[in-house]
């Protein structure tokens, strides 16, 4: 392991993946520079060096080439790993075990601590030659603000200005063409020969300045400057096309308030969002926007987590309960303590995530580079085998061939190609973010798309991860007045079992009056008086104890039992008064989201650690194979049969106690509502802790799949048309423009639809 350091900058101005490795193969070559990660719809870069680097001759290498760049806050010291990607996981696994022991002293679950390596995507220093180069400017505002629409703007004007003056005056149309062409050709020239010094040489803006100058040359000055001005036409509207798919989740940033109300001193004033501290009281009102993360202090309203989570329907939330920034506040005031500064907050964590991941490359991703590292170059040389042979052997026209190995040359460039992959990737990727399903990553995204079994954690991934009450049997009296004795004994109990008994009285509306002399009675429930009656909450050996029962009330237990339900008996002066059972419940959405995946053709089964009577009830519940029992390596373990069977398996758990089987599984994805775990650590994670939201994953990564089969038949097929109408004559330089720049907005635009999927 060595100590790194790490720069990250904003970069302007990229259009295309041809523009990251253009700046990558720059970068890599300044001194102590040792893997530079571009992503160009996060318009982001980041750096690692060894600290000798000088940051100055980074940015003034990325300048150079055209690029406008500014650094970026959160320079780091990062290790490097030399493991080069994998399961980086914490699975939380709160498999429940029966309490039928009603004993509030009960012994934590072992989260044991598990060391993992980061998800370093290595990204090797693969040249793809012949790359897009561009006027780049900022493409902040309306185009023709920016230096690109500027320039093409000046470009057009100066062909119109020529096509009049070779009307009025036949004998300068000629140098008034090449004048027009300059205008637009000068600066791609100079950019084109920055790229050559700085390791590209066959960069599209060489392969313009050789065609232009090669058809002046050759007298088609008119069709020269006609092809310099429909190249930056085309590359104004790459620009545009690459700017909505960048603002798509950065967008998110704008959901968070620019300001807040915080209390200070008894008084409550309006200061910036970016200013507030963790720890810091802020009052939201009824309808505005939360503008940090926190916990409620006090008061209860429906929060609308559309924005963060995709979830349509607003939660209730009340004191002790998180929030996130950008979530709307509903129908009462809440006072909110902030637990994350501005740059922490869950948008801004999960912004940052997707850029990161966008700027590592898939599998295809990086086939397509190899593959235009050898392309661009044999381009080339096939264009100049046209321009020369047949004249040299067959007696053809020196002007017609060369011309078409002008064109050729021009249809040669694979900008289209190169951005196939990422385009798609990335709009998926800001899809997904935008309803609450994060991928670490176009890898992470491709491998989704093969899943074939899904293996499930079953407590706080399958169930909500917490004991509800599920029948309430009395026993000479109604089922408030159960409900209401047992919550008396419950009251201020942290319990799991109590929380649910109280949770249930708060829902009904139950009273639960002060108790007196209550207590606990070790290994068998809880004791104490109200009203004039004792009061006994007991497991149901407990209450066997003391002859409380009878043989009908034992068999009603053992059903409740056999149904993985843990079972308290209420005793009221001695006899028996109610039964309660409790158990944690399947998610609302658990049986529609797994036969989604069965629909599919994805193999789904549960694996916990809870007893088997509990584990076998909820899987029939739910329709699921299951084993239960399970320590952490008998969940890897049958993670690693189902691949043998050769099956391509997700692991899916809410993120902290199952690592073996995740790091065994193929794809692991974490359950969680946004916390840092859930963010962090798997190489996926559904924010709302939807189990549909699994089979909406899968489903986006085969769409993305063949978005970019399109977009690469699109490009190819593009290319091989406009060569051979080009070699027998029926098109010309300026159709092989469009071939290029044409392909390149049509294959972004295609990928730009995946942002518009309904998940």
């Amino acid at each position: 392991m060595s100590e790194a350091a790490q720069a990250r900058y904003r970069v302007g101005g990229m259009d295309c993946a041809a523009c990251a490795t253009k700046i990558d193969t720059a970068v890599r070559r300044v001194p102590g520079v040792e893997d530079v990660s571009v992503s160009v719809t996060a318009g982001t870069m980041t750096v690692r060096h060894d600290g000798s680097s000088d940051l100055k001759a980074i940015e003034k290498k990325v300048t150079g080439l055209g690029y406008s760049v500014a650094p970026l806050a959160g320079k780091a010291p990062v290790r490097e790993s030399k493991a080069v990607h994998h399961h980086a996981h914490h699975d939380h696994d709160h498999d429940e075990h029966e309490h039928h022991d009603h004993d509030h002293d009960h012994e934590g679950h072992d989260h044991a601590g598990h060391d993992h390596s980061d998800h370093g995507h290595s990204h090797g220093a693969e040249e793809i030659e012949g790359l897009h180069g561009h006027d780049h400017g900022p493409m902040t505002g309306p185009w023709w603000q920016s230096k690109k629409g500027r320039l093409t703007i000046l470009s057009g004007l100066a062909l119109l200005v020529a096509y009049v003056l070779g009307h009025l005056v036949p004998s300068i149309a000629p140098y008034a063409f090449i004048v027009a062409m300059l205008v637009g050709l000068v600066p791609i020239a100079r950019r084109a020969v920055m790229a050559a010094l700085s390791g590209t040489p066959f960069s599209i803006e060489m392969l313009m300045t050789i065609a232009a100058v090669g058809a002046v040359i050759i007298n088609a000055g008119e069709e020269a400057a006609t092809v310099v001005f429909l190249f930056l036409v085309g590359e104004l509207l790459e620009g545009v096309a690459a700017g909505k798919a960048r603002a798509s989740i950065q967008s998110l940033t704008t959901l968070v308030p620019k300001s807040a109300l915080l209390e200070t001193g008894g008084e409550v004033k309006e200061v910036p969002a970016e200013t507030l501290a963790v720890g810091s009281v802020i009052l939201v009102r009824p309808g505005d926007r939360i503008s940090a993360d926190g916990a409620i202090l006090s008061g209860e309203s429906a929060i609308d987590e559309a924005p963060v989570t995709g979830e349509s329907t607003p939660v209730r939330k009340g004191a002790g309960e998180t929030v996130f920034a950008g979530t709307v506040n509903g129908d009462a005031a809440l006072r909110v303590r902030v637990t994350a500064a501005a740059e922490d907050n869950t948008i801004a964590r999960v912004v940052k995530l997707v850029e990161e991941a966008q700027e590592s490359k898939a599998p295809t991703e990086r086939f397509i580079d190899r593959f235009s590292r050898y392309y661009t170059p044999g381009v080339v040389v096939v264009a100049a085998l046209v321009a020369i042979l047949p004249p040299l052997l067959m007696g053809g026209s020196w002007n017609e061939w060369v011309y078409k190995g002008l064109a050729i040359l021009l249809i040669g460039c694979p900008c289209a190609l190169v951005i196939s992959t990422p385009a798609a990737i990335a709009a998926s990727l800001s899809a997904g973010a935008r309803r609450g399903l994060l991928m670490k990553g176009g890898a992470v995204l491709e491998s989704l798309g093969k899943v074939t079994a899904v293996a499930f954690d079953k407590t706080g991934t399958l169930t909500e991860g917490k004991p509800q009450v599920t029948d309430i049997i009395p026993y000479g009296r109604t089922e408030k007045d159960v409900l209401s004795r047992a919550a008396v004994l419950e009251q201020g109990s942290s319990h799991p079992l109590a929380l649910a008994i109280l949770n249930r009285a708060k829902a009904d509306g139950v009273p639960v009056p002060p108790a007196f002399e209550v207590e606990a009675l070790p290994g068998k429930g809880m004791t104490g008086k109200v009203g004039g009656e004792t009061l006994d909450l007991l497991s149901p050996p407990a209450a066997r104890e003391r002859g409380a029962l009878n043989a009908e009330q034992d068999e009603q237990i053992a059903v409740l039992n056999g149904a993985g339900k843990s079972v308290s008996v209420l005793l009221v002066n001695g006899v028996a008064a109610g039964l309660i059972a409790m158990r944690d419940e399947p998610r609302d959405d658990a049986k529609s989201g797994l036969a989604t995946l069965k629909a599919a053709g994805v193999r789904t089964i549960m694996l916990t650690g809870d007893n088997k009577r509990t584990a076998a009830a909820v899987a029939g519940d739910l329709g699921i194979d299951w084993r239960g029992e399970l320590l952490p390596q008998d969940k890897q373990r049958i993670v690693g049969e189902l691949k043998r069977e050769g099956l391509f398996v997700a692991k899916v758990g809410d993120g902290i106690n199952d690592a073996p089987a995740l790091a065994a599984a193929d794809v692991g994805i974490a359950m969680g509502g946004g916390t840092d775990v859930a963010l962090e650590t798997a190489d996926a994670a559904v924010l709302h802790g939807r189990v549909g939201d699994v089979a909406r994953m899968i489903d986006l990564s085969k769409r993305t799949m063949r978005n970019i089969f399109q977009n690469i038949t699109i490009a190819l097929g593009l290319k091989a048309v406009f060569l051979v109408t080009t070699i027998i004559g029926i098109t010309g330089l300026w159709p092989a423009i469009l071939a290029d720049t044409g392909a390149t907005v049509l294959v972004t635009m295609n990928a730009l639809r995946l942002l518009r999927i309904k998940t």
